[in-house]
C-alpha cells in the first residue's frame, strides 16, 4: 500500500493545485457561497474518515438540547439522492447509518441529509425553522458557510503530519486549518499529559483554542430493549464491527477467547455475511458497535446481538462548552 501511495505521489500534486485554487477562489469570492441564515455549526475534518464526527456531532446535541436542532449529512452509503427529513418510516439505507442513528438516539431533534448542502439548508428553514443547524462532515463544502467551525484530527495521525491524497489522506491543503474556530484533536489517551498537550499544539502552529477529547466506553451492551453490564459478559463473544479505525473498539472487548469479523466502514452487509455471521457466533452473544447495529437490527435475533454506545469526553470540557453556547447565544 506505501509503495502506490508513493507511486501516486505526483496526483498528489496535481490533486493540491486543485483543492488550493477552490479555496482561494472561496476565499476570495470569485466561488459564490450560501451563508447559513440560523446558527449553524459544522464538525469536520482535512482528512478521509475515522475522526470520531458522530460522537462529537451527539456530544453537542446534547450540550444544545434546549434549542430546536437540526443535523444536515449527506448521508453517506445510502440509497436514496436529494433532501429526505426523517421520519418514523425512514431506513437506514435511506438516509445512510450516522443520520438514522441521530434519528433514532434522538426524539427532540430534525435529522435531515442532501449531497447539495445548500439546498438541504434552504429546506430544513422552510420545512423545520430550526433555531440551530448542525453540519456532519462538512467542513469541504464551501458552498455553505456555516457560523462556527469546528475541526478534527485524529490523535494517531495528525493532519500537520499527513499528506494530501493520493499519497496521503488529507482531502485538502492542511493550510484548510485557517478556516476552524476551535480544533479537538481525538480519539486521545485517557491520561495525555499536559506536556504531550503542548507538543500537539505546537505541530498544528494554529491560532485558535486546541482541545483533546478521548472515547468512553458504556458499562453496559444494549440490545434495543434490554441492557447487560458488560463486566457480567464471561463467556465467549463474537466482535463484529464495520468502521474505518475498528482497533479500540476491539481492543476495549476482546478477552482471550473472542472471535472478531471486521468488515469496511458503511459496510452494507449481504445476507451470506449475515449468515457467516451467525454461523460462526454459534449461540454467542454478538456485540457490535452502535452504527453497525443500526444496519444488522432485525436481521440477527435480540436475543444474541447487542451494541456498544460510546461518547465523547472533552479535556477542558467548560471552555469548550463555554465556546460553543456563547456563539450559540
Amino acid at each position: 500500500m506505501q509503495l502506490v501511495r508513493k507511486l501516486l505521489f505526483p496526483f498528489g500534486i496535481f490533486y493540491w493545485i486543485i483543492t488550493y485554487l477552490r479555496n482561494v477562489f472561496y476565499d476570495i469570492g470569485i466561488f459564490k457561497s450560501y451563508k447559513i441564515p440560523v446558527k449553524s455549526i459544522v464538525v469536520g475534518n482535512l482528512s478521509v474518515g475515522g475522526t470520531g464526527k458522530t460522537p462529537h456531532i451527539e456530544y453537542l446535541i446534547r450540550l444544545l438540547q434546549n434549542k430546536k436542532i437540526a443535523t444536515l449529512s449527506r448521508g453517506y452509503g445510502r440509497k436514496t439522492k436529494g433532501f429526505i427529513l426523517a421520519n418514523e418510516q425512514v431506513k437506514p439505507t435511506e438516509i445512510g447509518d450516522e443520520p438514522f442513528q441521530f434519528f433514532t438516539k434522538f426524539k427532540n431533534i430534525s435529522v435531515a441529509v442532501d449531497g447539495n448542502r445548500t439546498n438541504g439548508v434552504q429546506q430544513l428553514m422552510q420545512l423545520v425553522q430550526p433555531e440551530i443547524i448542525l453540519l456532519d462532515d462538512a467542513y469541504q463544502h464551501r458552498k455553505v458557510t456555516a457560523g462556527f467551525t469546528v475541526l478534527l484530527t485524529d490523535y494517531s495521525n495528525l493532519f500537520s503530519e499527513d499528506y494530501i491524497l493520493p499519497f496521503g489522506d488529507l482531502r485538502e491543503p492542511s493550510f484548510g486549518k485557517k478556516r476552524a474556530n476551535v480544533i479537538i484533536v481525538t480519539k486521545c489517551p485517557h491520561d495525555i499529559s499536559e506536556i504531550a498537550q503542548q507538543n500537539i499544539i505546537k505541530k498544528l502552529k494554529v491560532s485558535v483554542p486546541v482541545f483533546f477529547s478521548h472515547i468512553v466506553y458504556d458499562e453496559q451492551i444494549y440490545n434495543g430493549e434490554s441492557a447487560v453490564t458488560i463486566s457480567a459478559v464471561n463467556e465467549p463473544k463474537l466482535i463484529v464491527a464495520g468502521i474505518a479505525k475498528p482497533k479500540s473498539f476491539v481492543d476495549f472487548l476482546k478477552k482471550e477467547n473472542d472471535e472478531v469479523m471486521l468488515f469496511p466502514d458503511h459496510h452494507e452487509f449481504s445476507e451470506s455475511e449475515i449468515e457467516n455471521i451467525i454461523t460462526k457466533a454459534n449461540g454467542k452473544k454478538i456485540i457490535t458497535t452502535e452504527k453497525d447495529f443500526m444496519r444488522l437490527k432485525g436481521k440477527i435475533s435480540k436475543e444474541y446481538l447487542y451494541y456498544l454506545p460510546i461518547k465523547v469526553a472533552i479535556n477542558n470540557k467548560q471552555e469548550f462548552d463555554k465556546k460553543i453556547l456563547e456563539y450559540v447565544g
